[in-house]
């Protein structure tokens, strides 16, 4: 398999962190990013001669220099894959929750995914990835706006999609949208349906970006779900009890 450079958003723990770690198995030259310098520098330590590390908080006016910086690092970028993320649940509607997830999932989430594909589309071409998650097909009453905010990602990748075609720019994209995944959010004493490990889904987002395949629900059993709840009319949905889960999953 011809050795990528690939640039992980969230590279410090569960899902990026499973990731970043596949990459690097398969020989792939890694650009790790995140807040946690401590979390970077251990990941930089299993291959030193292939990953490189920047702390990036992607809420930082001043991230995309950050994501040039590692870019020139990695001597160049052909995959960016974007797993940085938040979600809580929060029935309560608390504004600082609320705003919080709108500027990591939308305010940071554009910052990054813009500026990654302006560097594609100078290069002539590359692959731009998400982690989004199937809360973006239904409006969550438990979590609104991270159900929202991840709808958004679904749509501003179709957009860019669209736009690269529209520019004869050779970009190829990938929405990943897992479910329930263990990972530190989730460890709150509650039952989750369905719950995947991090290395499973890891596993199936190499996979995905290997094949190059443009939407990936991640396990079967959440690809039926979401098949069958997309049949729901819109009025039976908002009367459905949907309590005490939190349709997020830390990254």
């Amino acid at each position: 398999m011809q050795m990528k450079r690939i640039i992980i958003m969230g590279a410090t723990s569960g899902i990026g962190r499973c990731t970043a770690e596949r990459c690097i198995a398969a020989g792939w030259q890694v650009g790790a990013a995140g807040r946690r310098t401590d979390a970077l520098e251990q990941l930089r330590q299993l291959a030193p001669e292939r990953v490189f590390i920047e702390t990036i908080d992607i809420t930082d006016s001043e991230a995309p220099a950050a994501l040039e910086r590692l870019i020139a690092k990695l001597g160049g970028m052909d995959i960016y894959l974007h797993v940085s993320g938040v979600g809580s649940q929060n029935p309560q509607l608390d504004p600082a929750i609320e705003f919080d997830t709108i500027c990591t999932n939308v305010e940071g989430f554009t910052r990054m995914v813009t500026t990654a594909y302006h560097y594609f589309a100078t290069k002539g071409g590359g692959h731009l990835a998400v982690i989004s998650s199937i809360a973006g097909t239904k409006g969550l009453g438990v979590a609104a706006s991270y159900s929202a905010t991840k709808r958004y990602q679904n749509i501003y990748i179709d957009a860019l999609d669209q736009l690269a075609h529209m520019n004869g720019q050779k970009i190829r994209f990938t929405d990943i949208r897992p479910g329930f995944v263990a990972t530190p959010l989730l460890h709150d004493g509650r039952h989750y349906p369905m719950l995947l490990t991090p290395e499973h889904v890891a596993a199936r987002i190499f996979k995905a970006l290997v094949r190059g395949k443009r939407r990936v629900t991640i396990d079967w059993r959440y690809a039926v779900l979401v098949f069958l709840w997309r049949l729901i009319p819109s009025g039976l949905w908002a009367r459905l009890p949907i309590r005490n889960n939190r349709p997020a999953h830390e990254r």
